[in-house]
């Protein structure tokens, strides 16, 4: 099933929704196709779909829901991927910048 937040995020002097699958991403990203919305527009586990787009994702069948529903649905199906943990983190130490030293046999 798709599901779909009211525009509600300003950005860029636009208003956002968010557009999720509690399936796949498979199905998540043939629906964004479908909808027109550019690739470009996914992060991480949802697309940016903007308020112009928001009747059409509807009438194509995705379900209005509160934000706040969004992220559960998307953890209770294992789909959630929050953004510590897909962006890479600094080093915390210079010490961790070091190569390791080769294995000279």
């Amino acid at each position: 099933m798709l599901y779909l937040d009211r525009p509600t995020v300003p950005w860029r002097g636009r208003l956002w929704s968010h557009l999720i699958s509690d399936v796949s991403y498979a199905e998540l990203h043939a629906f964004a196709e479908a909808l027109g919305a550019p690739r470009r527009g996914f992060d991480r586990d949802h697309y940016d779909i903007p308020a112009e787009r928001f009747p059409m994702a509807v009438w194509l069948g995705a379900q209005v829901v509160p934000s706040r529903d969004l992220v559960r649905l998307l953890r209770d199906a294992g789909l959630r991927r929050p953004k510590h943990l897909t962006r890479p983190r600094p080093p915390r130490h210079s010490r961790d910048l070091a190569l390791p030293a080769p294995d000279l046999g």
